[in-house]
């Protein structure tokens, strides 16, 4: 019988497609049937911790709108693989044109006015902002006379919690010298490294579904956002709607940098590509409403 499904039979093809329309509809993230096995093993692990035993259950609780059951299931079915230092010809590119170009737009060092702001979304378990505080603090020579204001946002609430400890093992921490490691970390044993209260405190972290207009209106005048490697995720349908809310973030003259195999030529004219040394970069038009 359709909808029957036990934890572990899979999903049958019409139970895939309604449980897939309604995920999408609530993240605006598509799965195919060529995710099935990755699909079908993710909602039987929600199935199996819940009180149910069979899909058609779980999933007519799951629609009763039950936060915690969806905020599992989208914990389940996000990937979150990063590490420090990933794409850092990107922050070469923040740190040598992009930030220079936000301070000579907001009247210079000495009289701008409020923080340099950059968003890093999603933020998974925390690499990426960390990240550009590493190489604020050691590489651009403004950071002593400059606010700076970090932000780091996912929809993940369990990655979201792993950044806010900031404790990373040895694959996480490949790329990043030694010495910063030593200036930056604090061992905590097992071979992880905790990174610094001080830095720590500087990155404020947020849970957020990019394609949520609503909720998008509460990030504003950011100078760069790094949204790298999740609008692959997107329809093209939802990838507008992404690029909309990002480019309602920045500022009018703010840049944002997507991941290397993504390009906002295929999504939406509002943004003007730039190329710089380092590769594209995506520009909302100064004077931009």
């Amino acid at each position: 019988m359709a909808g029957a499904t036990s934890a572990g039979a899979g999903l049958s093809d019409a139970d895939f497609d309604r449980f897939t329309e309604y995920f999408y509809k609530r993240t605006g993230i598509h799965f195919t049937h060529a995710k099935r096995y990755f699909v079908d093993k993710r909602v039987e692990t929600c199935i199996r911790s819940s009180p149910y035993d069979t899909f058609a259950s779980w999933f007519a609780a799951l629609r009763m709108d039950k936060p915690d059951m969806l905020q599992e299931l989208i914990n389940e079915l996000t990937v979150n693989e990063t590490y420090f230092l990933r794409e850092d010809y990107q922050f070469d590119a923040m740190l040598n044109t992009v930030l220079p170009k936000a301070l000579a737009a907001r009247g210079g060092v000495n009289r701008i006015a409020g923080p340099i702001k950059i968003l890093s979304l999603p933020c998974s378990t925390g690499e990426e902002p960390y990240s550009i505080a590493l190489r604020l603090l050691e590489e651009w020579d403004q950071i002593d006379h400059v606010d700076v204001e970090i932000h780091g946002a996912d929809i993940d609430s369990d990655v979201l919690a792993k950044a806010a400890h900031a404790s990373y093992g040895a694959r996480s921490l490949a790329r990043v010298p030694k010495a910063w490691v030593n200036k930056y970390f604090t061992p905590v044993g097992s071979g992880r490294y905790q990174v610094d209260e001080g830095i720590r405190s500087a990155v404020t972290l947020h849970k957020v579904n990019v394609c949520d207009t609503a909720a998008m209106r509460a990030f504003r005048d950011f100078d760069v956002i790094f949204c790298r490697n999740v609008l692959i995720y997107f329809d093209e349908l939802s990838s507008r709607r992404a690029a909309e809310n990002l480019y309602g973030a920045l500022r009018p003259g703010g840049h944002l940098f997507l991941g290397h195999s993504e390009s906002m030529s295929r999504i939406s004219p509002i943004f003007t590509p730039t190329r710089l040394p380092e590769g594209i970069v995506y520009q909302r038009p100064t004077g931009a409403k």
